[in-house]
This record gives C-alpha cells, sequence and structure tokens, in this order.
C-alpha cells in the first residue's frame, strides 16, 4: 500500500510506462511543492536526488512548511536525512527553484508562512557534497559545458551539473562506496515492481586520479552514438562463462550417448561370444547350425574319406551358414575353423558388422569415443 512517501512513483521514458518502487530506510513526511536536484557519484554507481523544503498541507487550515534536506540514492531508493544541526538553515519554504552546478544546489524563491504566505526573494547555495549550507556559490574551474563529471564527459548521458561533486559520507554509509562511487549496493533494496529497476544496472565509468592512477573500476565509460543513447559494454565474463557452460554440457552429452553404445555393444559381443560357446562344446552327434559336424570336420582334417564326403560336409555347412550351394565352392577349399562363426548373407554391411564383434577383442570405451558410428552400426544391425 502506497503511504506518503515510502513509495515513490518511476516513470519510464523509453516506454511511457509508470512504476511504484518501495523506498528502505525512514523516509519524509508527506508534502508537496518541494524542490529537487539530482547530482552522479564520479563512477556512476549511484545518482543522488537532493530534495528540499515542501508544505504538508493537511490538516486543513494548518498547513506546515519544511526546511529538512533529503537524499534519496539511487538505484538502491534509500532514504538518507541530512542532518544540518547547527548551520544556517533558510526559512522553511514551498514551491522554491532549485539548481545545482559545479556540485552545489542553489535554492532560489518559495513562499514561506504559517498561515499568510509571503514569497522569499532571496536565494541559498547548499554543498551537496559535504552537506552543509553556505554564503557563497564557489565557482569550479574546469568542466564541460554540460558540467558533468571528469569520468563521463565521453558520454552525452552523464549528468549535468555534477562535475567536481563526490559522494557524501551519510550516503555512503547506506550504500558502500567511498567519496568516488564503487557502491555496493546497485539495485533496488526492496524488491522492483517491473521495468528497468528489475532488469537493468547503472551505467558506470572507470575514474581516474589526477596522477592518472585508477580509484574505481566499476565500468568503463561509453561513447555516446549518433542518437545521444549511452549504454554499457557487454559483460565478458557472463558471455565466457556461458560458452564454457555451454562446451561442458555438450560434451558430458556426447560422452553419455558414447557411454550408452558401449553397454549395448559390449552385451552384444557377449551374448555372441557364449552363443559360439554353446555351439563348440554341443553333443558329438548334433549338429550345429553355425558349425560342421565333428566327423565332417574330422574327416577334413585327416584327409580321410572321399571328394564327395569332404564337399558333401562343408558344403552342408556352408549351405546353413550362407545359404549358397555346395557346388558353388571349390572342393579343395580349407575347412572352416572350429569355434568360428562366420559372416551370414551376402550384405557387405552386414558381414562387416558382424566382423566387428568376432575379431577376437572385447569392445573398448575409447574406440566407441573415436569411432561411434561404426559401433552404432554394430548394434542397429544386431
Amino acid at each position: 500500500m502506497k503511504s506518503q512517501m515510502n513509495v515513490i512513483d518511476v516513470y519510464d521514458i523509453a516506454t511511457s510506462t509508470w512504476y511504484l518502487q518501495a523506498t528502505n530506510g525512514t523516509y519524509p513526511q508527506p508534502r508537496v511543492n518541494p524542490c529537487a536536484v539530482a547530482a552522479s557519484a564520479p563512477d556512476g554507481s549511484s545518482t543522488n536526488i537532493y530534495v528540499y523544503g515542501g508544505q504538508n498541507l493537511i490538516p486543513y487550515n494548518q498547513q506546515i512548511q519544511y526546511d529538512d534536506m533529503w537524499i534519496l540514492t539511487v538505484p538502491s531508493f534509500a532514504w538518507v536525512k541530512v542532518d544540518t544541526t547547527g548551520q544556517s538553515v533558510p526559512p522553511a519554504r514551498v514551491g522554491a527553484s532549485c539548481s545545482i552546478w559545479d556540485g552545489q544546489m542553489v535554492v532560489v524563491g518559495g513562499y514561506s508562512g504559517a498561515t499568510n504566505l509571503s514569497c522569499d526573494t532571496g536565494f541559498y547555495v547548499f554543498d551537496a557534497t559535504n552537506l552543509k549550507w553556505q554564503n557563497n556559490f564557489n565557482a569550479l574551474s574546469g568542466g564541460n559545458t554540460q558540467n558533468q563529471q571528469t569520468s563521463q564527459q565521453k558520454d552525452l548521458m552523464g549528468l549535468s551539473g555534477s562535475y567536481g561533486y563526490a559522494v557524501p559520507g551519510a550516503v555512503q554509509s547506506v550504500i558502500g562506496g567511498n567519496a568516488k562511487g564503487g557502491a555496493t549496493i546497485t539495485a533496488p533494496v526492496r524488491a522492483p515492481t517491473g521495468g528497468p529497476l528489475a532488469t537493468g544496472r547503472p551505467i558506470t565509468y572507470t575514474v581516474t586520479d589526477s596522477n592518472g592512477a585508477v580509484v574505481t573500476q566499476t565500468g568503463t565509460a561509453t561513447s555516446s552514438s549518433g542518437n545521444g543513447k549511452g549504454k554499457g559494454g557487454p559483460n565478458i565474463a557472463a558471455i565466457v562463462a556461458g560458452v564454457v557452460a555451454g562446451c561442458f554440457a555438450v560434451l558430458a552429452a556426447y560422452l553419455g550417448f558414447c557411454a550408452w553404445v558401449y553397454r549395448r555393444q559390449l552385451a552384444l559381443y557377449k551374448n555372441h561370444v557364449a552363443a559360439t560357446q554353446r555351439a563348440a562344446v554341443g553333443a558329438p552327434n548334433e549338429k550345429s547350425s553355425f558349425l560342421p559336424s565333428s566327423t565332417e570336420g574330422s574327416s577334413a582334417r585327416n584327409g580321410k574319406g572321399s571328394l564327395t564326403d569332404q564337399s558333401s560336409g562343408i558344403g552342408a555347412a556352408s549351405s546353413r551358414l550362407t545359404g549358397v550351394n555346395s557346388t558353388g565352392h571349390d572342393s579343395d577349399a580349407p575347412p572352416l575353423p572350429t569355434g568360428v562363426w562366420p559372416p551370414v548373407g551376402g550384405n557387405s554391411t552386414a558381414n562387416s558388422s558382424n566382423e566387428d564383434l568376432m575379431v577376437g577383442q572385447e569392445p573398448s570405451f575409447v574406440g566407441v569415443l573415436l569411432n561411434p558410428r561404426r559401433s552404432l552400426r554394430v548394434i542397429n544391425r544386431d
């Protein structure tokens, strides 16, 4: 629920949209017609809005003018009350005009008085860095035509009037950092409701001392483009981390796929070895569909029996193994070794796949990694 000044209305110029943003810390009493200026930290990590004066119209006919000074530091959206005890504070007023130049807030005019408002024609100067009212305006030498911080002069987005400004100690105690900036709180303390406050970040700049030493390294100033829009540089670390994470994800997926193929190929290899062993130790009088009978094999090995017997035995085995008639083979071909399962069929891919299983070596994970396509052909054929 919006109450007094604990919730701020934020207008996004880019999208012409209003947002509500809750603030943190003790906030000012409700008021109308205060005056306000904004000053940027040298490195841009915070922008501090100074709010002075104003009037409370409640209750009716008992309006009160204020002479207090508050700072709303952005993007943390934390309120800081300025302690002006013992200073020569201007009379309380409403409707004054405020401007900032060389880091000093100039207050002109306004109305004061509890019941009969009168116009104040004087002007007053407040040092935004030291948080003190002063009698004179101290013009600073240097600066560009927009009176930007030295570190922001190459960017049209740099806030004007901030030349010579430093972050006050009272603000540093809330958002961290130092006089040059380096804020540690660079997002709203209270969760943003939406818009750029929820996803954006302040444009930051690298600040160097007069001797060339780097004071803060919160970012780099961006040159203005032709349309006057400035923007922060890309987050190189995030890009590198994303690429590395993506490479590891692809590698993990490939290793998982190879592990699955390896397990399948190893299981097929063991099944074929077991089948070959069962065929090799079968009953003496039982003919295997994979191997020639013992009689046929012994006749071929001992040179006994007729050419017809040898041809018949080998042809029978070959017919069963390859589906080719024995008459199509050379009768002098050497017999098949016992325990070997020859290629089946006439398809070269199938033969190659079966040969892969029968080379006499157990499949290895490294082999699958180097040639997963060959391993896939084996398991898909089976």
